[in-house]
């Protein structure tokens, strides 16, 4: 969660009356971009962010994003000073973490502190751990974008006998996560893989839900293409197990409103900044938790659990099946406005539902 700290005189100049986002020329503060720097910019709650790379005093950072900034883009110092407008937030230490710093293992803190390289996702929120731990540590960037570039020279690394942590930028190495490019890569080579428990959002949010946990099937983030999320959902509609997903908000409403359509109105549970001082669950059907957000604004990263398959969903399906079959049986000797009337009476729905499936599908 972003959060101000303080003002400066050109913030108070700048500022926005919602006091959120501030907006200035040409990045003049706090100093135009050097040359040869590039800036990764992940999405953290609702904003693109592009990190500058230059420390503020007392633990505080700042970032700031381009016009044309995106999810996972890499712009170069030259970019960002070409770029038209730049917004820019304060925020703490402690909020630059995707985690809580207490769940961290003992054997995870002496694998860091031994390791000749540290290949991390997001190099900044690493180095703010390391140095939590007080750990110098060789870190190197890993992440979706450079992998294919990045990996082989780690994996040249480990053949030459040196050690290397890969490191997540949230939630455990290799779920949802480039790390997984990089075990093949070590396994191809016959390199052996030492896994470490750890956080991990899925399993964290499964035990809170209230949802089965006795079976359930990770799903992650749905594919983007239309095509792939109905095979994916309809191949999964009818597997009476625990369903869970992972979002990021500004596709929350969206893939919400997905899984009402092909998975139906389900009781489910979102579980957003999980471990951390704004850790919030929501619980209620699909429907009633899309329409919260109508309210409010969805931020930080979610778990989205569904419940699995069951009899009573069986039975919904026959009975909707038992209305749909009566309705073009009587519409053969009523007029279809009339059958529409009495079959909404009698099995309590909306007369226009079903009027249209008559028109849809009767003589």
């Amino acid at each position: 969660m972003l959060k101000r700290v303080g003002q400066t005189e050109m913030e108070k100049n700048h500022v926005t009356p919602e006091g959120a986002m501030i907006r200035i020329k040409d990045a003049s503060y706090p100093a135009p971009f050097h040359p040869g720097l590039e800036f990764n910019s992940p999405v953290h709650g609702n904003w693109n962010i592009v990190h500058t790379g230059m420390l503020m005093p007392e633990t505080i950072q700042i970032y700031v994003c381009a016009d044309n900034c995106m999810r996972g883009v890499v712009l170069t110092a030259a970019e960002m000073n070409a770029a038209d407008r730049f917004s820019y937030v304060i925020i703490e230490e402690d909020d630059l973490l995707n985690g809580n710093l207490e769940d961290i293992t003992e054997r995870a803190v002496q694998t860091l502190k031994q390791a000749d390289i540290i290949a991390a996702e997001d190099t900044r929120h690493t180095r703010i751990l390391l140095d939590h731990l007080g750990i110098a540590g060789h870190v190197v960037s890993y992440h979706e974008h450079n992998k294919k570039e990045a990996g082989p020279k780690l994996i040249e690394k480990l053949l030459d006998g040196q050690s290397v942590a890969q490191v997540s930028d949230a939630g455990m190495p290799v779920i949802s996560d480039p790390g997984a490019d990089l075990v093949r890569l070590a396994l191809a080579e016959d390199l052996p893989i030492v896994p470490l428990p750890g956080p991990n959002a899925a399993l964290t949010a499964l035990v809170a839900s209230g949802l089965d946990a006795r079976q359930f099937a990770f799903i992650g983030f749905l594919p983007k293409i239309t095509a792939k999320q109905k095979k994916l959902l309809m191949d999964m509609s009818r597997v009476p197990v625990t369903l869970i997903f992972y979002e990021a908000p500004h596709r929350l409403k969206e893939t919400l409103d997905t899984l009402i359509k092909y998975l139906g109105d389900r009781q489910a549970v979102t579980a957003r900044e999980l471990t951390k001082k704004f850790e919030t669950f929501r619980r209620g059907t699909l429907k009633e938790l899309r329409a919260e957000l109508d309210e409010n604004d969805p931020r930080g990263e979610y778990v989205i659990l569904v419940e699995g398959w069951n009899e009573d969903m069986a039975e919904g399906e026959e009975e909707e099946a038992s209305w749909e079959a009566e309705a073009l049986e009587l519409a053969k000797t009523l007029p279809q406005k009339e059958a529409a009337r009495k079959i909404a009476a009698k099995f309590h729905m909306g007369r226009r539902d079903v009027y249209q499936y008559l028109l849809k599908n009767g003589d």
